[in-house]
């Protein structure tokens, strides 16, 4: 059977991302901070872009609007035959909805001073810093202090020693049993703790220090930690044979060192979250702002502008002009479709969740992306790319827009409550509890449905008790 080659035409369609497209849904995701070192990026990068010098006056920026649209146009290749399909930016409408914009913004917002929280923050000393100071202090050698720094070097934020101590020197060809006796004279440093490779460890240097007779504290260390970690002090009375009021009194102080050495020195950097919108409530009703400071109004530069115009300039000059000009414009016509956007989904949102913002968490509703995806004419993709990394700021607190999106747990009479208050209850359930009896999962599944209606699973509220960092009853249990 012979095969035959045959040539043919097909016409189809297919969907394909234009380099414009993805910097559109770039620009969707990103966070407020992100947006902002894009713009600068792109400032830095595009000549044609310059930050414009914010004005109340209406009419000075629909001039500058039309000379805008008289660059752009003078920019614009020559028109082929199909350009009158394609879609064209409104300049006016563009810049004129964001004047006017911000002059609402302003009469709706009164917000303080911010203060520079740069002028306040000091340098604070770190966990390695102060354990080479004590190395120096110490007598030793150049050479030894230049084997302890390399130990320290390898103490974590914790102050634990999680590398193998093989491996923290090879290039000296110094055996186990020589690094392990430098790394004892370091677990003598302060805080007490520091250097241990396990919390077993951490605990009996600490018990050390304690510098009484701890012989008993030490085998209950060495011997009893599973027991510890469940407080279990029976069992460990009847293993030691001790009474239990002491072996209590024992634990207690246990209880008391410090399972993290290096705990006061890792001071974690404070992360200010600037919302990305604004909701207020005014009369009865919620109103939606935007919140426009700190992010760089662009323009398009007058100095390229009159360079198009010349007609001095060569052709290679306004092909590269041109070229920079449309890019512009796309990126502040993408900004400008992120922020309305972000409006839209906001503004959706507090239409939802009116309950929520009236009489508070407890009246949460279920909420899923396709909801809001309906109501403003959006694909889910879009809503889940704007609610990401997101701010709200409302009267009842800052929240992530994707905070607002949670399942739903049927209750008895029918109805539904988010998880998120379900999440509430628990956590003031056990914040109610008797610390020498505390609730356990089954215990708060019976009080959800008999105080609150609510049907839920054993195991599902295990789950949120994990996301609440809520720890097991037996876990929780207070002896003293």
């Amino acid at each position: 059977m012979a095969l035959e080659l045959k040539q043919g035409l097909r016409l189809s369609q297919q969907l394909r991302m234009t380099p414009q497209l993805q910097q559109a849904i770039k620009l969707l995701q990103l966070s407020r901070l992100e947006l902002e070192q894009t713009i600068t990026k792109e400032m830095e990068e595009n000549p044609i872009l310059e930050e414009a010098v914010e004005t109340a006056d209406d009419d000075a920026a629909a001039k500058e609007t039309e000379q805008l649209d008289m660059a752009e146009d003078e920019a614009a290749p020559p028109p082929a035959a199909d350009d009158n399909k394609k879609e064209e930016f409104e300049w006016e409408n563009y810049v004129e909805d964001n004047f006017r914009q911000s002059a609402g913004q302003s009469n709706l917002r009164n917000i303080e001073e911010v203060q520079n929280y740069e002028n306040m923050i000091t340098r604070h000393e770190s966990l390695q810093e102060y354990l080479i100071w004590q190395i120096k202090l110490s007598g030793f050698s150049e050479e030894e202090e230049r084997i302890g720094i390399k130990i320290i070097g390898n103490i974590d934020d914790d102050g634990y020693i999680k590398t193998p101590l093989a491996e923290i020197c090879p290039e000296e060809n110094l055996p186990e049993e020589e690094v392990l006796s430098f790394l004892e004279l370091i677990q003598e440093f302060d805080p007490p703790g520091i250097g241990a490779r396990d919390l077993q460890e951490c605990l009996l240097i600490q018990a050390k220090v304690l510098g009484e007779d701890t012989n008993d504290m030490v085998h209950i260390i060495k011997n009893h930690m599973k027991d510890l970690e469940k407080k279990n002090f029976e069992g460990i009375a009847r293993a030691t044979g001790k009474p239990l009021q002491e072996v209590i009194e024992i634990c207690k102080m246990i209880f008391e060192m410090e399972p993290k050495p290096g705990r006061s020195f890792a001071l974690s950097e404070t992360q200010y979250v600037t919302p990305d919108v604004y909701v207020y409530k005014v009369g009865e009703e919620y109103v939606v702002s935007l919140n426009e400071d700190g992010l760089p109004r662009l323009k398009i530069s007058n100095f390229y502008k009159n360079v198009l115009s010349g007609k001095e300039s060569s052709n290679v000059t306004k092909e590269y002009i041109q070229e920079k000009l449309r890019s512009a414009v796309w990126l502040i016509k993408s900004i400008h479709q992120r922020q309305r956007t972000i409006y839209k989904v906001t503004e959706s949102i507090v239409r939802y969740q009116r309950d929520f913002l009236d009489k508070g968490l407890e009246f949460l509703k279920p909420m899923i992306l396709r909801d809001i995806a309906n109501d403003i004419g959006m694909h889910e993709s879009t809503v889940s790319r704007v609610t990401t990394s997101k701010y709200v700021h409302t009267p009842r607190g800052i929240f992530e827009l994707k905070y607002f999106f949670n399942s739903g747990i049927n209750k008895t009479d029918g109805e539904s409550l988010a998880s998120e208050s379900v999440k509430e209850k628990i956590k003031e359930l056990v914040s109610q509890e008797d610390i020498k009896n505390p609730y356990s999962d089954q215990k708060i599944v019976e009080f959800l449905r008999t105080q609150s209606g609510i049907d839920i699973a054993r195991r599902t509220v295990a789950k949120y008790r994990d996301i609440l960092g809520i720890l097991p009853s037996s876990k929780r249990k207070k002896y003293f």
